[in-house]
């Protein structure tokens, strides 16, 4: 027997292997109910939570765009249209390099620096996993060729069709219907998420803009199965996207076009509105512009040229453009003198060719430097007198002046679906008082007696005023919306009170003098538009000052620059028995409202109501 087996204890090593034995054992019992209590609570008390969860990793909602509601004109030709076009699209989590394949593909196709920069733009924003991010907008036939040819060299480049925004008609329509272009960063964090979900365009400007909610339809959705890289295996179930409502407007295309013309090579405006129903038959604004740049991304040299131009085509003149309204308020002071009392159709005053304020040395002069002699209200519309003007204005009263044109819509948004219009400015003495901090002085109540001064008019108002002096007060509001194919759900504004005067022989009187204007000898646009004429029209000319000129100077444009010059406006309707139509125009230093503006309308109102012409019009706007 040696020493080891006499130093052994056989009995303390079985008791320590039992106790780890035990040990082990009960190690083992504690992490295996660890593990089914574990179980058991993923499995029964987390089910639903967990399954829930699981499904959202598994399923997802993909967004279906729906199609944009199409617009037309009165008579059915399309305004706005949706056409297919294809897109260079890539999917980021196919591609290894992402910038070697955007190289390659610029030496494919041409792809300028700024596509590039805006692909790398999108690619930053949030989007969802395996999404296809645009690179290229509008490929032509021959670059959809060349991507099919080199497709097996490129994986995760693929060309997308979608449909997007078209104008056919471009130029003409650019500022009433608008056009719609891509979503920005501060759009993004306004617009609603689900109903915008895969869409990239919205409406900017125009009927585009203000009829967004209605034209752009609801987006429809696919749930679909995906696996552990977020790539679509099947599709589980589909709910189809519902098209946005198509809308109808009283444009007119033809007399669009023929307004657009008419104005072509100047700066102005030309509103023409249906006065027994208030739809807006033409509203144009030159220059203009192509709205189809803007729909898949303007690039940035072709914005810059647009917004920097000197004539600034982007500006919307017709309603936007606010603009001294000069004597084209006449016809509507003379109503208010008449129907305040302030005047009988018979006072006389006479005119030396100016008008001077007791006690003060500034004259204020008459268009006419001799002047026109005894003038008695009705003279003083068709032949424009401005010293009379002058001494009613100072007899009527500033506040009663204000308050009597705002009757007529100057001085308030009156439209109803414009969606871009500016309220101008009939000052009042409160107005004064309250933005400038001084008091009203008399000189600037006969200034506004001429439409001039503070006084501001948009040539959609100006229009709207005349479709009230056509239905004799009556209000009708101007709108551009005809018909839709579905529910409007754009809450539209009411139309104030119709102008009630103490004698309806006021109206006659201010209609007489207006068709004096245009009929007789002496009218101030006789001589440019009342020759040959075949239909009753009543209008009145305005020239507004754009530069001042001193007291003893003459108004001389040879010494002016062409910006400097005056602008020339002309407000009209016809037939005067039975009127069809309300018009304002606006040449932008063009001079005198008789030579510039009221030709302009001459052709716009004769495309409307000559035989010959509106048969014409009416072939012409048949859709195919």
């Amino acid at each position: 027997m040696n020493d080891r087996d006499t130093l052994k204890d056989h009995r303390r090593e079985v008791k320590i292997f039992k106790n780890r034995i035990v040990l082990a054992a009960f190690c083992l019992v504690l992490l295996t109910g660890l593990l089914l209590s574990r179980l058991f609570v993923l499995q029964v008390v987390q089910y639903k939570e967990l399954s829930t969860k699981s499904d959202e990793n598994r399923i997802h909602l993909k967004p279906i765009p729906p199609t944009r509601g199409l617009i037309y004109d009165t008579h059915g030709i399309l305004l706005a249209d949706n056409k297919p076009s294809f897109n260079l699209s890539l999917i980021k989590e196919r591609i290894k390099d992402l910038d070697a394949t955007v190289r390659d593909l610029a030496t494919l196709i041409n792809i300028s620096e700024e596509e590039i920069q805006g692909f790398y733009k999108r690619l930053r924003k949030r989007r969802a996993p395996y999404e296809p991010v645009p690179l290229k907008h509008g490929l032509t036939e021959e670059e959809i060729a060349i991507i099919s040819v080199n497709e097996q060299r490129f994986t995760g480049v693929e060309i997308e069709a979608q449909l997007v925004r078209f104008y056919p008609q471009a130029e003409p329509f650019a500022h009433a219907v608008g056009y719609v272009g891509k979503i920005n960063e501060r759009e993004l964090k306004q617009l609603d998420p689900q109903k915008y979900s895969g869409m990239r365009s919205i409406g900017k400007i125009g009927v585009e803009r203000f009829y967004e909610e209605d034209l752009l339809g609801q987006v429809g959705y696919q749930e679909v199965e995906t696996n552990a890289r977020g790539r679509v295996l099947r599709v589980l179930n589909q709910q189809d996207p519902q098209p946005g409502v198509n809308l109808t407007l009283y444009l007119d295309s033809y007399l669009q076009q023929v307004s657009y013309e008419a104005l072509a090579g100047k700066r102005g405006a030309i509103v023409a509105i249906e006065p027994k129903t208030g739809g807006i038959l033409a509203m144009v604004s030159q220059p203009a512009y192509d709205p189809n740049l803007f729909v898949s991304g303007i690039p940035y040299k072709t914005y810059s040229a647009l917004r920097d131009h000197p004539d600034r085509p982007l500006y919307n003149r017709a309603s936007l453009g606010e603009y001294p309204p000069a004597s084209t308020i006449k016809p509507m002071l003379a109503l208010a003198a008449l129907d305040l009392g302030v005047r009988e159709p018979s006072y006389k005053i006479f005119d030396p060719g100016y008008y001077k304020l007791p006690n003060k040395p500034r004259l204020y002069r008459n268009w006419k430097r001799g002047g026109h002699g005894w003038v008695n209200l009705e003279r003083a519309v068709y032949v424009s007198n401005d010293t009379y003007f002058y001494d009613l204005a100072l007899n009527m009263g500033i506040d009663d002046l204000h308050d009597y044109l705002t009757k007529f819509g100057l001085g308030i948004r009156t439209a109803m679906d414009v969606a871009e219009q500016r309220p101008g400015l009939i000052p009042s003495r409160e107005w004064k008082e309250g933005v400038k901090g001084v008091p009203w002085f008399p000189g600037e109540t006969l200034i506004s007696g001429i439409g001039q001064g503070y006084m501001l008019s948009t040539p959609l108002q100006l229009a709207t005023a005349t479709a009230v002096i056509a239905n004799r007060g009556k209000w009708i509001q101007p709108k551009l919306l005809k018909s839709a194919s579905g529910e409007i759900k754009r809450e539209l504004p009411t139309a104030p009170k119709s102008i009630e005067v103490s004698n309806p022989a006021y109206w006659d009187f201010v209609n007489e003098s207006m068709r004096k204007v245009v009929h007789d000898p002496r009218g101030t646009a006789n001589y440019r538009i009342g020759k040959d004429l075949q239909y009753t029209m009543a209008g009145k000319t305005g020239t507004a000052q754009v530069v001042g000129i001193k007291q003893n100077e003459r108004y001389d444009a040879k010494k002016l620059k062409k910006i400097h010059h005056d602008h020339g406006l002309f407000i009209a309707f016809a037939p005067i028995e039975n009127p069809q139509i309300a018009i304002a125009v606006i040449v932008e230093n063009g001079g005198g409202g008789s030579s510039a503006a009221a030709p302009v309308a001459r052709k716009v109102l004769d495309a409307y109501l000559l035989p010959k012409l509106a048969e014409q019009r009416l072939a012409v706007s048949k859709p195919e």
